[in-house]
């Protein structure tokens, strides 16, 4: 498993190698998305973040899943349409992975062994788990579905000032 953050590269929504280690210095925040949760309208309050402090270093990128009750069943291409279109999102929506089982991504690999959730649990629970590392590369929170992006935004002004 990798050691940092920094190690790991990712496939974007073209299909194209994305390392980690381009975002050293940066929050990020990574959420495992999917357009048909009801969680979905969390996507606004992802943008309005983003939008809000991208230029002092946020960095918010989205992980589809269909892994839960097949509620992210499109193809990538569509899934970033849908997310521009009915959510105004800008930030980078990456290829679709696995955020558990043996198959499960790098990154989530190494998200849920740095960060474990409630008792313990490794694994992602459900859609729209959010994990913010530092500019250190440190996962530093990780936050259920039900907790929205705004309900934690006084979590990331400090790291971000």
């Amino acid at each position: 498993m990798a050691q940092s953050i920094y190690d790991i590269s990712v496939l974007d929504s073209t299909l194209q190698q994305v390392s980690l280690s381009q975002y050293k210095g940066k929050v990020i925040v990574i959420v495992n998305t999917a357009t048909l949760c009801g969680f979905a309208p969390q996507f606004e309050e992802l943008q309005t973040l983003y939008h809000k402090y991208k230029d002092d270093g946020l960095v918010i990128l989205a992980f589809p899943s269909n892994q839960f009750w097949n509620e992210e069943p499109a193809p990538i291409d569509e899934i970033v349409r849908e997310t521009k279109q009915k959510f105004g999102v800008e930030f980078p929506i990456m290829n679709k992975v696995l955020v558990n089982g043996s198959n499960a991504d790098d990154i989530y690999k190494f998200l849920k062994a740095a960060r474990p959730g409630k008792l313990g649990f490794q694994g992602v629970f459900w859609n729209f788990e959010k994990f913010v590392i530092d500019r250190n590369g440190n996962v530093v929170y990780r936050f259920p579905s039900d907790i929205s992006p705004l309900t934690f935004e006084k979590y990331l002004t400090p790291l971000l000032g």
